[in-house]
């Protein structure tokens, strides 16, 4: 494994790890040339499906001139002489590809929960997460690492109704997260659909929705109607004090799922409901609630 020094690296990685806050980077970086069979792929890696065309061409490119941009690994241990990929897959798997022997690294001590971190804004920078590879990730955020969805939020600098948007994802059917994951359906149509009641029509709606090509406006007419909501019902919801309607605009970002705030006849008192779709959604908001049912 022959070693080499190699300077003024580029702004892309450095701007990576600056952006995020991990240990400073000098000007100068040690590039060593590590044999692609002693090392595996990020263990958090939020990504599932990568474009094989374009890793083709990355390939190709590759054989071509070789891997300009060195990927970032870490040592678990540092009696062994293996490793784990921090960021650079696409240029990992894309060398695989092109048959090479060896790629340009950078090692660097890292751990656990800043090895998560990087992989989750690697892609997100970049733009290369479905919008269920998005919400998986933001869920391992929060099992790994014990965080909140706030937490969460403040760490890759999002908004926590953002975040919410796309945990309440993860309670979809997975007839529906295929066609998500697929591109059939987008992230504002799924989310409309997760608002219908009766849960056993939201895979015929969701399949309704692709094949009639039918606008997020559109579906929520539909899932109003299919939800049994008339002009009574509607100005009577209006109606609900404004410190129901402020609750459940709290609650429903905490959660990441629609709440109901039902204020009773008596002064003072009333009822909050916390639907959950599946037993993974119930596990996550009894998690959020920090209930243990172990």
């Amino acid at each position: 494994m022959a070693n080499k020094k190699q300077s003024g690296l580029g702004r892309g990685i450095e701007a990576l790890f600056e952006e995020n806050n991990l240990d400073d980077l000098t000007s100068q970086e040690s590039v060593q040339d590590i044999e692609l069979t002693k090392i595996r792929p990020n263990p958090y890696q939020p990504r599932r499906t990568f474009d094989q065309k374009a890793l083709k061409e990355l390939a190709a490119s590759i054989k071509k001139s070789g891997v300009f941009q060195p990927v970032i690994l870490r040592q678990p241990d540092p009696k062994l002489e293996r490793y784990e990929l921090i960021a650079g897959e696409r240029r990992f798997r894309a060398s695989k590809l092109a048959k090479q022997k060896t790629i340009p690294a950078i090692v660097r001590s890292m751990s656990d929960e800043k090895m998560m971190e990087v992989a989750v804004l690697e892609n997100l920078q970049r733009e290369d997460l479905t919008p269920l590879e998005e919400a998986q990730a933001y869920q391992t955020l929060m099992n790994k690492l014990d965080l909140t969805q706030a937490q969460v939020a403040t760490r890759l600098g999002k908004s926590r109704p953002y975040i919410a948007n796309y945990l309440r994802l993860l309670g979809l059917p997975p007839e529906v997260k295929k066609l998500v994951s697929g591109g059939q359906l987008s992230m504002g149509q799924a989310r409309t659909i997760l608002g219908l009641k009766d849960r056993k029509k939201l895979v015929s709606l969701a399949k309704r929705a692709v094949d009639q090509n039918i606008t997020v406006r559109q579906l929520e007419d539909i899932v109003a109607k299919m939800n049994g909501n008339t002009k009574k019902k509607t100005a009577r919801r209006r109606r609900k004090p404004a410190y129901a309607r402020a609750a459940e605009s709290e609650l429903q970002s905490k959660f990441g799922t629609k709440v109901a705030v039902a204020p009773g006849r008596k002064r003072n008192t009333g009822k909050i409901e916390i639907p959950y779709t599946n037993a993974e959604d119930f596990d996550r908001i009894m998690k959020v609630l920090n209930i243990s049912l172990d």
